[in-house]
């Protein structure tokens, strides 16, 4: 695997690719790799010749008072794990040579309707800058496809709205959450956690495994929810959202089928986010 820092030495390198015709796969992150990320590479392995990965902490999507500085930064292990998952180029830019200019003073994508709301509407300004480095990173790659993990829903969803409004010639794949063993999402902000509250943490999915059981058992979508964040509670968590949407996050409606649970906690100081899917009853 390569290891690239610098803008003419990546297109060089994709250049040489698309000379022998191969597909090329975009696993866009911001380090701190687990097996979640670990999984977005297989997809993309099993779909491409040539698989790039990149690793920046992107400072457009963090928020005043969020954790920007204390965001883990893990290079030399995520070069391990990416070579030995069959990651061929990565790029890790400097924040210099990604933004040339102060932030405020960037171009930026804004995505509008399906941002609001949810991680949207706790985050202002947060899929402002996911949307533009996903831009960026798209024209300069130019992928033929890339891969994301379907735990940042609404991310997902913001991505393929961006691609689709913006003529973007790729392939948006979504890849499955993985989970620990007892149900908690694999996050890179997990490693936050107190022995005490990784223990609780669970209870978040199971929750959500909860609820899903009760609304397609065609239960009260108000109470389940209205329910729902009352045991989050007593759990230890103070709940940011708790909602059920449509699958591609409108309002759900009587003729609404597939949905979509979503939820944002805090436990202790740790922002935790999940979804679950479900269909509901006729």
């Amino acid at each position: 695997m390569r290891t690239l820092r610098e803008i003419p030495a990546l297109r060089e390198a994709l250049a040489d690719a698309r000379r022998r015709g191969d597909r090329i796969a975009l696993v866009p992150t911001m380090g701190n790799l687990h097996a979640g990320h670990l999984a977005l590479v297989e997809a993309a392995r099993e779909r491409a010749e040539v698989v790039i990965a990149t690793i920046f902490v992107n400072p457009m999507q963090f928020g005043a008072g969020e954790d920007l500085d204390a965001y883990p930064r893990t290079l030399e292990e995520d070069q391990t794990r990416l070579e030995a998952a069959g990651c061929d180029l990565l790029f890790a830019p400097e924040v210099a040579t990604v933004y040339s200019r102060p932030l405020e003073a960037q171009t930026r994508i804004l995505v509008p309707e399906v941002t609001e709301g949810l991680c949207g509407a706790s985050r202002p300004g947060h899929f402002d800058g996911v949307s533009t480095i996903v831009g960026m990173l798209f024209n300069l790659v130019q992928p033929d496809l890339a891969c994301f993990g379907e735990k940042d829903y609404q991310q997902l969803a913001v991505i393929r709205r961006m691609v689709a409004d913006l003529h973007f010639p790729i392939e948006v794949v979504g890849v499955p959450i993985v989970r620990a063993e007892d149900g908690l999402a694999l996050s890179s902000r997990n490693g936050y956690l107190s022995a005490e509250e990784r223990a609780t943490a669970p209870r978040l999915y199971q929750t959500l495994c909860e609820l899903r059981d009760a609304l397609e058992a065609d239960a009260d979508i108000d109470a389940t929810l209205a329910a729902g964040t009352r045991r989050l509670e007593e759990a230890g968590f103070v709940p940011d959202y708790l909602e059920l949407r449509a699958a591609d996050l409108g309002a759900v409606t009587p003729a609404t089928r597939e949905a979509v649970l979503l939820v944002a906690a805090r436990l202790g100081t740790t922002r935790l986010i999940d979804n679950l899917t479900l269909t509901l009853p006729r």
